[in-house]
């Protein structure tokens, strides 16, 4: 497959909250960004789910999904993930179908299996979760079957069934970071969003795997994949690369355990860092396409092409607010991204 020149452009939000701000105003933001991005042309809008962490406000996708529902018109919107093993299937099929039945054609279920916390708050979420692939694998299939309306005699489907009942149905999304979820991916015949930002290696042998051993579905046809990484693009590129030494400073943070929020460019000294976590930064660096508007262009086309994808997903995270709306703004400019109003004004000219 020849990756196209005009990529989609998706966007993955985690309700960031950096020093100063407050888990109020991170979803205000949250609120503002899905705006622009539905006005600017951007194919979808996800928010992910974090517990446990006062840095990411996005505890509840699904409740989010409601509001941003309501404050966007054309966009699609997801979770990017509901983290299953923490839920019943019921449950997170009958939130998305109502989600789906609020906003017909516009929302995806991004599914994941890692705990987007620690174990031990893992455990408090439910009790039950033995984080093993099997488990995971009957979880997965209750999930389709309820969005199916399959009935299965002498199973729980044969009498139980996900509501509302509407004539349209959720976008399945399978998330991962390391593979596994892919071939749950092909499998079951849905599609697949691999997390280069949190994982820089491997990532294109994962998604041919995918594509090799996907199953179609009566949901799709042939495999559908995308790639999210993060992204940090600025006017200048001394800017840029300030800001994404920030971001690759804050994944050193997080992985020696200073679990604190991304604090001002200003405050940064790298210099001041030792060899070894020189090191880990330029790994942390992997994770992150910056630059000016035409360099983070060639290079997410690059990226593309490796992963032989035609969707990205740009995740943001800066200290403030201004230089992240700021770069998803130069990405929509640089991708010429279709307005609704462009788009409209094409559909009649065809």
């Amino acid at each position: 497959m020849e990756t196209p020149l005009n990529i989609r452009l998706s966007v993955l939000d985690q309700s960031p909250v950096p020093v100063g701000r407050t888990p109020r105003e991170a979803l205000q933001h949250t609120l503002e960004l899905a705006r622009l991005a539905d006005r600017r042309g951007f194919t979808r809008f996800w928010v992910s789910e974090h517990h446990n962490t006062n840095t990411l406000a996005g505890s509840a996708p699904e409740v989010l999904l409601a509001r941003l529902g309501a404050e966007t018109s054309r966009i699609r919107l997801g979770s990017g993930g509901v983290m299953l093993p923490h839920y019943s299937a019921l449950k997170v099929a009958e939130n998305f179908r109502l989600l789906e039945t609020l906003y017909p054609g516009r929302i995806d279920l991004g599914i994941g299996r890692a705990p987007g916390s620690d174990r031990i708050t893992a455990h408090a979420l439910n009790p039950h979760n033995t984080f093993s692939d099997e488990d995971f694998a009957e979880q997965l299939m209750d999930l389709r079957a309820y969005l199916r309306d399959e009935v299965v005699e002498d199973t729980i489907h044969a009498t139980v069934k996900a509501s509302p009942f509407a004539d349209t149905r959720p976008e399945l999304w399978l998330l991962s970071s390391s593979g596994q979820s892919g071939l749950f991916a092909a499998e079951a015949g849905a599609a697949f969003s691999f997390a280069h930002f949190i994982n820089p290696n491997s990532g294109p042998k994962l998604m041919k795997l995918y594509r090799d051993r996907f199953k179609p579905s009566a949901e799709l046809t042939a495999p559908q994949a995308n790639v999210a990484i993060f992204v940090v693009c600025a006017d200048t590129a001394g800017h840029a690369q300030a800001l994404a030494d920030n971001l690759a400073l804050q994944m050193l943070k997080l992985e020696t355990g200073q679990y604190s929020p991304i604090d001002a460019v200003e405050k940064v000294n790298v210099a001041s860092l030792s060899p070894d976590l020189l090191h880990r930064l330029a790994y942390h660096h992997q994770r992150i396409i910056s630059g000016t508007p035409d360099k983070v262009k060639a290079e997410l086309t690059a990226l593309a092409a490796e992963y032989q994808v035609e969707e990205v997903v740009a995740v943001t995270i800066t200290h403030d607010f201004d230089d992240r709306l700021r770069s998803y703004e130069l990405l929509a400019d640089a991708f010429a991204l279709p307005t609704p109003a462009t788009a409209s004004v094409a559909a009649v000219s065809a």
